[in-house]
């Protein structure tokens, strides 16, 4: 059963209209690191929120700009380090 201390939550997230970058704060024998995952909030059938992984072609442009903004906050933050 998870805990509280084990539930694992972002380094920040960020978003572009509809599109979502979550970056996780991660660690390996290398050392820390971020990794960036990417979604799409919609509402099911039953009326859910759900998160889905795949973009059409409205979301392009959303998904390559918070891509970027995702991109320099990863550098900037381990420039901190």
């Amino acid at each position: 059963m998870a805990t509280n201390n084990s539930i694992k939550r972002p380094a920040t997230t960020l978003r572009c209209g509809n599109i979502k970058a979550t970056i996780w704060q991660d660690v390996s024998k290398k050392g820390l690191f971020f990794a960036t995952t990417f979604s799409r909030p919609f509402k099911d059938q039953s009326g859910a929120w759900r998160n889905g992984t795949s973009f059409g072609l409205s979301d392009l442009e959303a998904l390559m700009n918070v891509a970027f903004e995702a991109k320099e906050w990863m550098t900037a933050h381990a420039l901190k380090r």
